[in-house]
């Protein structure tokens, strides 16, 4: 077994098995232990095509190979996009479909789709066929759309702020202030509290049966500490906890807030992009506010350079600064 650093700063695996070579890559080193757990279910569900194979035992038998390493949010929206497929193409056989047939089945299913829904649809279903050595290219996907996104500014956050003091959001939607996401303010507890610091290691999110599960943080990047003001630190302390409710209930409170106060609509997430747009506009480097927001990559915050001020002098700074806006 080979395990070696890719170009992206992900991992791959490789293991050589009566003379086919199995690869998987994860975005973390592993030990060789983990390793062989990981690659195994691609070893152990690898079969030939046969001609009888249709694509729905293709799809189901790709999922259950991966299903170690892929989170549970994927495993069901993958599942989604197999119920969407119609039955009379799920019940050909893999080795009969051709690249018209995807390619109709594609824009078939772009009708009524957001072009990156349709983007992420596809990249499933020719992954399965890739996974069983049929590899289908030059598939035509729609351009996707380039939308203006609304990032809520200072005064937005300060009204919100006032409106939600003493309710069982305030806690979490200030949170989302600090870059958090709602999985990881829905799985702290108590005892990840330290004096006003948070340290963010796991996360709360849906299985594929739709059970709401404890699990480690989207990234390694994403483990991290947190530090917040003393009078939200204070707060949570004095309550108990950080939050006990539903998910889904602190997006529907942030609109009945946007609502009353007659500000835009955003997302719960877009405060997560607020933290790196008001941090970058108050000089932080694009590092300090990648470390603090647990981003992986410079997709979102772009490491380009890196100032000398320590980055746990940078997250107490941090904390000063939306203080002032509480």
């Amino acid at each position: 077994m080979n395990i070696r650093k890719l170009p992206s700063d992900n991992y791959q695996i490789r293991e050589m098995v009566n003379g086919k070579t199995y690869t998987l890559t994860v975005d973390h080193k592993p030990g060789a232990k983990e390793a062989k757990s990981l690659i195994q279910p691609l070893i152990d569900n690898d079969t030939n095509i046969s001609p009888t194979m249709t694509l729905k035992v293709a799809l189901r038998g790709y999922i259950s190979a991966k299903s170690n390493i892929l989170s549970p949010a994927t495993v069901r929206r993958y599942n989604q996009y197999i119920n969407t497929i119609p039955e009379d193409l799920k019940k050909c056989r893999l080795l009969t479909i051709t690249k018209p047939m995807i390619q109709s089945e594609i824009n078939r299913f772009a009708s009524d789709h957001a072009p990156k829904t349709v983007s992420n649809y596809s990249g499933f279903v020719l992954a399965v066929f890739n996974f069983y050595g049929k590899k289908i290219e030059g598939i035509i996907l729609p351009q996707k759309e380039k939308k203006s996104q609304y990032i809520p500014t200072k005064d937005d956050i300060s009204l919100i702020f006032t409106e939600i003091k003493g309710s069982p959001f305030e806690v979490p939607i200030m949170l989302a202030c600090f870059g958090l996401r709602r999985s990881e303010i829905c799985a702290l507890q108590l005892d990840d509290l330290s004096g006003n610091t948070l340290t963010i290691n796991k996360a709360l999110v849906e299985d594929p049966d739709g059970n709401w599960i404890i699990k480690s943080t989207k990234t390694t990047d994403s483990t991290r500490d947190v530090v917040i003001p003393d009078y939200l630190a204070d707060l949570i302390r004095q309550q108990g906890y950080v939050y006990n409710g539903f998910p889904g209930s602190i997006r529907s409170h942030l609109i009945r807030v946007q609502n009353k106060l007659g500000i835009e609509r955003f997302s719960l997430h877009k405060l997560r992009h607020f933290f790196a747009s008001y941090m970058h506009d108050l000089g932080f480097s694009d590092k300090q506010i990648q470390d603090a927001g647990g981003w992986k990559t410079g997709n979102v915050m772009k490491t380009v350079y890196t100032h000398s001020m320590d980055l746990a002098c940078a997250k107490n700074k941090m904390a000063e600064q939306l203080q002032k806006l509480i």
